[in-house]
């Protein structure tokens, strides 16, 4: 695929560039404008980020950071198998446990929440650091609900982190998914104070905390401008254009037209 001429290998992370100095420096370059626009598009245009990554993967598929890149544009693009099977391999490479929490998701993904709630038992989850264990609980949490053990997915959720006052970037998501399956349980007075809470701490919109409080509380967001309205006027102008046009080709129409104009204002002349 065809990469804008602005964009640079410049713009990828320092760790990466570092990993991709192994590669000839033609290569390098290509490999990171591809992995640049993975992570421009990923969140707005996730297929095409997808097609970015395959083409990264073609030119340096022994890269770890290709493989999680890979990984992370499949799984966007909800191909979970195929996410799977990259962060794997990534893994392999890196030797690090980063990608625990969302090969987890992935096996959420393809069904198999069982497996997602075994590898929130295993070791790797005490070798993530603070956000990683809070993702690992997140999906634990949504793999309880999978299997429709909603109380157990709230309890799952109940932790230092949640009851925290301070905020951290993963806040507003934890919150949020408390409230939502405090929700989902029929417990909608607390769900609605930790939406509150979410939304709080929500500082970057990442949670639609603020719609789900409306909608909690019965307001409803009426567009300014009715369409249907929009439509008639627009619809009125095309009359008139018409009437215009078919007096504007009849002999002497217009001045026909505008006669008649001279005619009512002379009526009303005579009234007054």
């Amino acid at each position: 695929m065809p990469i804008p001429p602005e964009v640079t290998g410049d713009e990828i992370d320092a760790d990466v560039r570092q990993e991709l100095m192994s590669l000839p420096k033609g290569l390098a370059e290509d490999v990171s404008r591809n992995l640049v626009m993975v992570a421009q598009l990923i969140d707005d245009e996730p297929e095409k980020a997808y097609e970015y990554s395959r083409v990264a993967l073609r030119l340096a598929s022994r890269v770890a950071a290709v493989r999680e890149a890979a990984g992370f544009a499949a799984y966007a693009t909800q191909k979970y198998s195929e996410a799977l099977a990259e962060f794997r391999a990534a893994r392999r490479m890196s030797g690090g446990v980063e990608l625990w929490p969302v090969m987890a998701d992935c096996e959420r993904g393809l069904g198999r929440p069982e497996r997602a709630l075994a590898m929130a038992g295993e070791p790797e989850v005490q070798k993530l650091d603070k956000a990683g264990q809070v993702e690992m609980r997140l999906v634990a949490a949504g793999a309880r609900r999978d299997l429709g053990q909603l109380d157990a997915a709230i309890v799952t959720l109940q932790s230092p982190e949640l009851a925290s006052g301070a905020v951290h970037p993963w806040t507003a998501r934890l919150r949020y998914a408390y409230a939502d399956a405090l929700l989902a349980a029929g417990r909608e007075s607390e769900a609605r104070d930790w939406f509150a809470k979410a939304l709080e701490s929500d500082k970057d919109g990442v949670t639609d905390a603020s719609d789900r409080l409306a909608e909690l509380d019965g307001i409803e967001f009426v567009d300014a401008f009715d369409d249907s309205d929009d439509e008639d006027d627009v619809e009125d102008i095309a009359d008139d254009v018409e009437d215009v046009e078919d007096a504007d080709d009849d002999e002497g129409g217009v001045v026909d037209v505008v006669d008649d104009v001279d005619d009512v204002e002379d009526v009303d002349g005579d009234d007054r």
